[in-house]
């Protein structure tokens, strides 16, 4: 049979309290991993799309020296037609490389959950005491 609260002495309900605190504190580092995981997992998909960016830079500027190259050396329709590609692929590059840095600047990194119910759970404890 368990004994009510106010029959318990100090030293258990201090006992209690540390144990809850504990398995708060688990919790919350719990939640933490998660959040910041998520998190993680956001930014790793922006860098995939400046790093994919980057790739049709790259691209973009290769054309761009081959088409200098046809140019020099042959007529018109070849050094239009590597312009043309160059345009498109930068074209693309510039996109991809905007939509990454867009979505980086609104990412909050902070764990805003886990320091909310961190503050809930000071206030919490200072109830308990």
């Amino acid at each position: 049979m368990q004994r009510s609260k106010e029959e318990r002495s100090l030293g258990e309900l201090f006992s209690e309290l540390s144990h809850e605190t504990q398995d708060l504190l688990r919790q919350e580092i719990d939640l933490a991993k998660t959040e910041l995981s998520q998190k993680a997992l956001r930014t790793i998909k922006d860098f995939a799309f400046l790093a994919m960016g980057m790739a049709a830079a790259y691209t973009a500027f290769l054309t761009l020296v081959a088409t200098i190259i046809m140019a020099l050396g042959t007529a018109l329709a070849w050094w239009l037609s590597a312009l043309i590609v160059t345009l498109v692929l930068g074209g693309i590059s510039y996109s991809l490389i905007q939509k990454g840095v867009h979505d980086l600047r609104r990412e909050d990194f902070a764990p805003r959950r886990t320091i909310e119910t961190l503050k809930e759970e000071k206030r919490w404890v200072k109830n308990r005491l």
